[in-house]
């Protein structure tokens, strides 16, 4: 989707001469079947919670003296967390890999995430752990959860571009090992069966780019459809989330 957007004049120029193959590619883009194929962010999503109390930096996830080994993400995964820290007992993979037994996707948790460098290997790191493969593309995740009391806004906009869920909430309820359901739509946290935490996502265009598989497919995605749907005219799409109009407090920038 993403490599095409600048060939939409090939394709509908193609179609325009008859070929019915670009005209049926074309009805696909209008159609936003690259979105709606896609299945959409559960109600409800059981997560094992890997805690990590304190403050994570990016440094922590993709520590510097591997730097070399970042471009390869399954390699540079290996040292995520590797340098000791208060609250994580013996190895950190170990420990991920121990609570996937569980049975449930393990959501990274923490007081304080992301902050320091802007690394993007950092998002992959936990990603390679804690993501979701993606078909036909080896050596690279996308998905996952994290929560944090605070998430560094980089780090948060690394993640929702990853197709990852982001969530800025109250963790001190949760625990290395906890069993949690996450609610995104009614924006709570149970354990239990009790509610240990509620929250609101930052902005609700963010469930549609998990669906998506990331904030960039998203907007080209978008606009793609926009295009096709002119081109056929057709009336504009009502399949996507639309972000809040900014209200002005009238206290400038």
């Amino acid at each position: 989707t993403i490599l095409v957007y600048d060939s939409f004049n090939d394709v509908k120029e193609l179609a325009d001469n008859g070929n019915t193959e670009a005209a049926s590619i074309i009805q696909s883009w209008a159609d936003a079947e690259w979105f709606t194929s896609r299945d959409p962010l559960a109600e409800k999503n059981t997560l094992t919670v890997f805690m990590v109390p304190g403050e994570t930096n990016t440094d922590d996830l993709s520590p510097a003296q591997d730097a070399w080994s970042r471009p390869d993400i399954p390699l540079h995964a290996l040292a995520f967390l590797k340098n000791p820290r208060d609250g994580i007992e013996g190895n950190a993979l170990e420990v991920v890999e121990e609570l996937k037994k569980k049975g449930n996707p393990v959501a990274y948790v923490g007081d304080v995430v992301g902050t320091g460098s802007s690394r993007k290997s950092a998002t992959n790191s936990v990603l390679w752990l804690m993501g979701d493969d993606i078909p036909n593309i080896p050596n690279k995740r996308d998905g996952g959860f994290c929560l944090g009391g605070k998430i560094a806004p980089i780090f948060f906009n690394t993640m929702e571009d990853a197709g990852a869920l982001p969530i800025e909430v109250d963790v001190s309820k949760m625990e290395m090992g906890d069993v949690i359901d996450v609610y995104p739509y009614a924006g709570k946290i149970e354990k239990n069966g009790e509610v240990i935490a509620e929250f609101e996502v930052k902005t609700q265009v963010l469930l549609d780019e998990v669906q998506a598989g990331g904030r960039i497919p998203l907007i080209i995605g978008r606009g793609l459809t926009t295009k096709a749907r002119d081109f056929l005219g057709m009336d504009a799409a009502d399949l996507f989330r639309k972000p809040a109009e900014v209200v002005d407090t009238g206290k400038g920038y």
